[in-house]
């Protein structure tokens, strides 16, 4: 494991001593905001329609998704992992001394973001910091996350609580950390001498060309947040290893319309085309998903892994950030530092480099909703759509 004391590292995953004070204030609660995924059969069908909601989704599309769930019992991942990271954040604030409760919420299923903030008002919460299970600007990665936490605030009602969002982290050497880490134990997975001529493939979800257009203040951020830390676990890795070891950036889990252009390669195509140039091995690296949930599990463990096989290929499946310590200890800091940004402070924003931290406070029109303007809290134009 990557840690502070490695020289490799560069950064330390937190800065909490770096603070005027360690402490939460102005906030009085810790608020997970995730996807959220089905956890029985019957949960299934509902769930995708949760999901694709307004998006014309053909019928027979959603059927044959539910499938991939059915084929695991009909519960995604997700929300043990959910469980797991809250238990593993408890902890780690309350190593740090900050006494704050943490409360989970979802966008798509049990427990949905209303009920979550209802409880809150319930429990004498007024002000908490949102951590979104989304490291990304995009409008499905952030915005939309944003509209739903507006929509959920309009049927609280009076007394719901005041909710900031803790900025994108993509960028911080914590979150790096952890994908350096596992893509470096999935390396030891591969067979005899494989590991030194492996190939990395890091993956993330496929959005609309025209949502990764758009995405972030000026555009383009999606790619270009991804790129970098591509390119930053790519650097720790030949860092541990003396091995520059190439790699490409990939797109799983397209649903929408034929017609409608999205992010490629895909993974399955990419995996055809190294294997066509001859590559032996492979180390697929999920750094667009915090946890692992049905676009890791089928997308990738299942799907991605028989086109490799039948490829030729060895290939290895990195684990996601989910409850890695150099992870847990990121959120902790990022929670850290936005509430010294709140008390006027100017806190060490740690950042692997370019492009840097990302804003506290969405700016006006930030990955817009193409489909037209909702309200959304935490930006500068919140509930101005």
């Amino acid at each position: 494991m990557l840690t502070a004391a490695d020289p490799a590292y560069g950064a330390a995953p937190t800065n909490l001593a770096g603070f005027t004070s360690v402490t939460a204030a102005p906030y009085d609660a810790f608020l997970l905001v995730s996807f959220g995924g089905p956890e029985t059969p019957a949960d299934v069908m509902p769930f995708l329609e949760n999901v694709t909601r307004g998006r014309d989704i053909p019928q027979a599309r959603l059927e044959e998704v539910a499938e991939h769930y059915y084929a695991f019992g009909g519960r995604s991942p997700i929300n043990d992992q959910n469980r797991a990271l809250i238990a593993a954040l408890e902890a780690e604030l309350a190593s740090a001394g900050i006494d704050v409760p943490v409360y989970w919420g979802n966008r798509n299923w049990d427990p949905y973001l209303a009920d979550v903030l209802a409880q809150m008002r319930s429990d004498g919460i007024t002000r908490a910091a949102a951590f979104i299970t989304s490291a990304y600007s995009s409008y499905s990665g952030c915005r939309q996350y944003r509209e739903d936490l507006a929509a959920a605030v309009s049927v609280v009602g009076p007394g719901a609580p005041r909710i900031d969002r803790i900025r994108h982290y993509f960028d911080h050497p914590g979150f790096v950390a952890a994908n350096a880490d596992n893509v470096l134990a999935a390396l030891t997975r591969l067979p005899g001498d494989a590991a030194a001529e492996a190939r990395l493939v890091y993956v993330t979800h496929s959005i609309p060309t025209a949502m990764a257009q758009t995405s972030g203040p000026q555009g383009g951020a999606y790619v270009a947040q991804h790129e970098a830390v591509a390119a930053a676990v790519t650097s720790e890795v030949a860092d541990r290893t003396g091995v520059r070891y190439e790699y490409d950036l990939v797109y799983c889990s397209r649903s929408g319309a034929p017609h409608v252009p999205w992010l490629e390669p895909d993974v399955n195509d990419h995996l055809e085309h190294l294997a066509s140039r001859g590559t032996r091995a492979v180390v697929l690296a999920p750094i667009g998903f915090v946890s692992d949930h049905m676009e890791v599990a089928f997308d990738l463990d299942t799907e991605a892994m028989e086109t490799a096989t039948e490829h030729g290929l060895v290939a290895a499946r990195a684990a996601t950030a989910g409850i890695h310590p150099d992870f847990v200890a990121a959120i902790c800091d990022l929670f850290a530092e936005r509430a010294a940004v709140e008390r006027g402070e100017q806190p060490v924003r740690a950042s692997i480099g370019p492009p840097g931290p990302s804003h506290d406070v969405c700016p006006a029109g930030c990955c817009p909703n193409l489909r037209g303007p909702r309200p959304a809290l935490c930006g500068s134009d919140s509930l101005a759509g």
